[in-house]
Order: structure tokens, then sequence, then C-alpha cells
């Protein structure tokens, strides 16, 4: 949870926070954070801090009865606790993406096997994630199983104007500018109308991708690349966007698309990984990259929305996707993984 800008924020506080609500003194909970990290969840669980020399032993290795490593990174190796262990599995984009060198997917993917191995409980963010797990390490079938991520309902406070505020109707698209975004693709939706695009999130070089796709669609001065923003200025831009677009190929869940539709505002997607399970039959979808075919479904989706109105349809998908119910989901895996301890010790003290 280093940077609030990245999912892993998002899904450390909204997990974290709802644990903490659910709770209801089942659990002594300690959470494992940054020295600086931007939230600490107040007083209501005990807090251990990261330090490097954790890499080589880690004092609380015997303390714990469940250990939860909530992403596969694991700051904290698994084989440094004893205990009953949990991960979770954000993604397998490495694979998919192939950025890096084969020798390099391979170490990753080997280097993920063994944390796996050393693991009792998977949890994958989506179906497709836990397809994708699968896939690569099939030994681990029998303890996968998929919890998805919530959302927040995010709220625009009262008068409140964003840093930059369009002058227009615009299109609206949040996340990292690197090239598995999209974003680049986007400015072509631009033709043959007057939206302006808004696109927030942290720049990359890829940023110049996107300006060059502007200027070939001669939309460059409607095209508005903001940087990271405030949640209040994200919130603004969701309520007020005319849609959110979002042609993604490399998703694990797929966060903003449940921002979005908690507005109740289309979402065009593509149909790749998680994606239309996020989107459901609420979201409208790009079945290829290809200019014209993503006009086309951008100008009838935008028809079909405005003359069926589903926005009701639109934020009930979205309330399928709740922090709470991830809550429950995850403290079902800790309550299994104790009362599978304790019959092990039950055993042996037999």
């Amino acid at each position: 949870m280093k940077d609030i800008n990245r999912g892993y924020y998002s899904f450390g506080k909204g997990l974290g926070d709802a644990l903490i609500a659910q709770n209801h003194n089942r659990f002594k909970f300690t959470y494992y954070l940054f020295k600086n990290n931007p939230y600490t969840f107040g007083p209501a669980v005990d807090i251990l801090y990261l330090r490097k020399s954790h890499r080589f032993f880690f004092p609380a290795r015997n303390k714990f009865d469940v250990v939860h490593f909530s992403d596969q990174t694991c700051r904290l190796r698994p084989d440094k606790v004893n205990a009953k262990k949990i991960m979770t599995i954000h993604d397998m984009n490495k694979v998919h993406l192939k950025f890096s060198k084969p020798n390099r997917i391979k170490i990753y993917v080997e280097k993920l096997r063994k944390r796996i191995a050393r693991c009792d409980k998977i949890v994958a963010i989506s179906q497709f994630v836990a397809n994708d797990v699968l896939q690569y390490f099939p030994e681990a079938a029998g303890k996968v199983s998929v919890i998805y991520n919530g959302a927040d309902k995010l709220i625009v406070p009262e008068n409140h104007q964003p840093a930059f505020c369009p002058q227009g109707p615009f299109l609206f698209t949040i996340g990292l500018l690197s090239v598995q975004k999209g974003f680049h693709l986007l400015p072509a939706l631009l033709k043959g109308n007057d939206f302006e695009l808004v696109i927030s999130g942290i720049e990359t070089p890829h940023k110049q991708k996107i300006i060059e796709e502007a200027e070939k669609y001669d939309c460059l001065s409607r095209l508005h690349i903001t940087g990271p923003v405030s949640d209040d200025d994200k919130a603004w831009y969701y309520k007020n966007c005319s849609a959110f677009v979002f042609p993604s190929i490399a998703e694990g869940f797929g966060l903003p698309v449940i921002e979005a539709m908690h507005f109740g505002k289309p979402v065009f997607l593509s149909k790749y990984t998680s994606l239309p399970e996020v989107g459901g039959d609420a979201a409208y979808y790009f079945d290829n990259f290809d200019p014209s075919h993503m006009q086309s479904v951008f100008a009838e989706g935008m028809n079909d929305y405005n003359e069926r109105q589903p926005q009701k349809a639109i934020m009930a998908q979205a309330d399928k996707f709740s922090w709470e119910k991830a809550a429950h989901g995850y403290m079902a895996l800790y309550d299994e993984c104790l009362r599978q301890m304790f019959s092990i010790n039950a055993l042996i003290n037999v």
C-alpha cells in the first residue's frame, strides 16, 4: 500500500477496513505495513512494520495461527512464517503481455510456483485469474477459490470542482498510462462527435503514443491527460462523464469499471481477461480494436443507453461486488484454516 494511485492500495484499504467492520471480535488482527504507509487503519488492529531484515528472519514467525499474504509479491515470504497460509493472486499479466524475455517469464512462473506450494489456500480475485493459476499450476487444484474484490461507492462533495474541468460532454478513463490499458485506442472514439476525452492516472512514456493518435484523428484539443487525481476529482469525473471507456487487455479484476457503474454510467470494455465477469450483461464490449469496430460499438451503445436508460441495471451489476462480501469470504477462509489446524493438533495430541 505504498502508493495511493495503485490497485494494491485500493485493495488493502478496502479489504482492511471491511475486515475490521465485519470482525465483531471474531479474530485478533495484526496488519503488516510499510513504515510510511499512507493509511494506518486506526486503533482497531495491531500494526507490525516491514523491515528489510524480515527477508532473512521474521521474529514473529510463530506468533500467528493464520497469515494472509494479500498479493503475490509477498513482501514477507511464506517460508518465513509457521502458520496456515493464504495468498491472494491478483493477476498473472506477465505471462500474457510478454514484455519480458522468455527466461524472465520462466523465472517469474517458477517463483510463483514455490510461493503457491508453501500456502494452504490460494484466492484469485476473478475466475479468469483462477483459470490462469490452474493452467500454469495444475498441482494447486483443490486449494484455489475465487473471492471478488469490492469497490467503494464514491461520493462527490457538494460544489466540488476538479483541478481540470471539461467544457463539454466527455468520456473518462483512469489507470496507469501503459500499453496494456489501451488508452491509445480511445482517440478514435472522438471521430464524428464533439466529445472530449479525459484520461487520469500515472503517466509513462506511452503518453506520447496517445497524443500521436489524437493528432491522427484531429482531436488533440479535446484530449486531456490529467496525471494522478484525488478521489474527489475521480468521483466527479465518474459522475459527470457521458461514458466510461476501458479497452484494457490485462486486468485481474477491473476496479474502475465498478466505480463507474456505481454511478449508472455506460461502460465500454474490451472483452478480454476478467472484464466480462465484472461488466456482465450491463456493459458494452469491444470484440477487437479495429477503429471502425470500436466506433460502431460506441455509437450503438450510446444510442442504446440513451433509449433504454438502464442505469438501475448497471448499478445493480456494480452492487454484486462489495468489500463487505469480500471480507465475509476471506473470514470464512480464515475459519476453515483454523478448523483444519485445530483438527490436526487434536489428532497429534491423541
